[in-house]
């Protein structure tokens, strides 16, 4: 599937619920946001009916997001219709690790391929700050929970005055096992346009591991599937550090992805209300070959680039982040 600019989108981001168990200070109030009544959430069967119809116009990869997506329920079952899917190479998840524990066998179980766990800071007065709440060691027993060789990618935003001592700190958890820790640069979406956080950029980040750390050698990309960040390896790291860097670096040219929010809208960009009502389709009775239609026309009109500001309504947690 191609798109208006010769882009090749084959990666979809699912959002499977808007409801988060965090109320991180960059995504969400502190008083929480007003839910989304259940019936105007997609059912499984539809995320399932959506995402077959993405197979066939070039989806292979997709990533179950929030919210929190282990909030949802029968999540495991989701993933394993997802894997019957013809078309479909990989199925992830993103997940702030809170109930993970409790899940992470049934998920691997299911098929899962791989998971982003989001974890800004190892220190639990940090965490709880940060957060708003106080599951630090919630996350790191979900983390432990994981076999050694699952496909681990730990996902960290540094902030000024808040995590920026503990870089280092988190990129050694690469250093003894195989997991990608990544370094996102905040982006003013949402709560972070008003909040008083400052985001430390990847370069900064960047320049303080290579001296810790000597020569960051890059990693070449494995296959087409993989996102937008930038991978290195220090010397002696068994995993690997990566840089996301929306901002400063924008990787438009390179886009391969679309968002379909809980409500059921498209959207082929972060920075745009633009999109498709997949939903109000789905529940209107059109065929498959209807719906597949609008959604390429959809997806062919992907903006060309990005523009974070106060016009973008769409907050971070009804996105997946």
């Amino acid at each position: 599937m191609i798109d208006q600019f010769g882009r090749e989108i084959n990666y979809a981001r699912i959002s499977v619920t808007d409801r988060c168990n965090l109320r991180c200070r960059y995504c969400m109030p502190e008083c929480g946001v007003q839910k989304i009544p259940h019936a105007q959430i997609l059912s499984l069967e539809e995320i399932v009916r959506v995402a077959r119809i993405f197979s066939r116009l070039g989806i292979k990869k997709i990533r179950l997001t929030g919210g929190e997506p282990l909030l949802r329920k029968n999540l495991s079952t989701l993933i394993h219709e997802l894997k019957r899917l013809r078309g479909i190479e990989q199925v992830m998840l993103t997940t702030n690790g809170v109930l993970l524990k409790n899940f992470s066998h049934e998920l691997i179980a299911a098929g899962l391929d791989g998971l982003n766990l989001s974890l800004d800071t190892l220190n639990a007065e940090t965490f709880s700050t940060l957060t708003r709440r106080k599951f630090f060691s919630n996350v790191l027993d979900g983390l432990q929970s994981l076999p050694e060789k699952f496909s681990v990618k730990i996902n960290c935003v540094p902030l000024v005055g808040v995590n920026d001592s503990e870089l280092v700190e988190l990129a050694t958890l690469a250093e003894s096992r195989p997991v990608k820790v990544r370094f996102i640069e905040l982006m003013p979406i949402g709560c972070a346009i008003n909040s008083s956080l400052v985001g430390v950029s990847s370069s900064e980040v960047f320049a303080t591991l290579e001296k810790n750390f000597g020569v960051l050698v890059p990693v070449g990309k494995k296959n087409s599937l993989q996102g937008p960040a930038q991978y290195f390896q220090p010397k002696n790291f068994v995993g690997q550090i990566g840089f996301i860097d929306a901002i400063n670096h924008k990787f438009c040219a390179t886009c391969n992805r679309i968002r379909l929010t809980a409500a059921g809208f498209l959207k082929t960009c972060l920075s745009f209300d633009a999109g498709l009502d997949v939903k109000n389709l789905l529940r209107s009775n059109v065929d498959d070959d209807e719906l597949a239609a609008k959604i390429r026309a959809t997806i062919y009109r992907k903006p060309r680039e990005h523009f974070f500001g106060d016009e973008t309504k769409f907050q971070m947690y009804q996105v997946g982040g």
